[in-house]
């Protein structure tokens, strides 16, 4: 018997599925059409505002592709996922410190689409393992 799964998507996979580079874009392309085939296909609310931060990707573009991959957003955030991300980020500020700025810069968004994927018992499908491995040794991560 197969089981399904909630597999929510990281914003780095979701731009490189649209990036001109043809083997970042054709790596991405083959990990979401494997997602798909296993289960549901989630994205936070902070995925689809970072998301937005491309000047020429536009609400309408996003809400479409969304729709004909079968994507849904998760816009609300309970306690739990902003506790996990922000014991994550002080984590991995303390190890920024004593690194003396060796661990590559980080913003919050990354570590509440980390901590939402954790909380909801979801896995992660990203181009950045090591950071959410570190950040949440207990997520199960899917690489692009």
């Amino acid at each position: 018997m197969r089981t399904t799964m909630t597999i929510a998507i990281d914003t780095n996979a979701l731009v490189a599925l649209w990036t001109d580079e043809n083997a970042l874009n054709l790596a991405a392309q083959k990990a979401l059409d494997e997602a798909r085939s296993r289960g549901g296909l989630v994205v936070s609310g902070a995925v689809y505002a970072e998301l937005l931060a491309e000047p020429e990707r536009k609400e309408e573009f996003v809400d479409r592709f969304f729709a004909e991959v079968g994507i849904a957003v998760e816009w609300g955030f309970s306690g739990r996922i902003w506790r996990s991300a922000g014991e994550a980020f002080r984590m991995y500020a303390e190890r920024r410190r004593k690194q003396k700025g060796a661990e590559p810069r980080r913003i919050l968004a990354d570590f509440l689409i980390g901590a939402h994927a954790l909380v909801s018992g979801y896995k992660l499908l990203t181009l950045d393992e090591r950071t959410r491995r570190t950040a949440f040794p207990r997520l199960a991560v899917i690489r692009v």
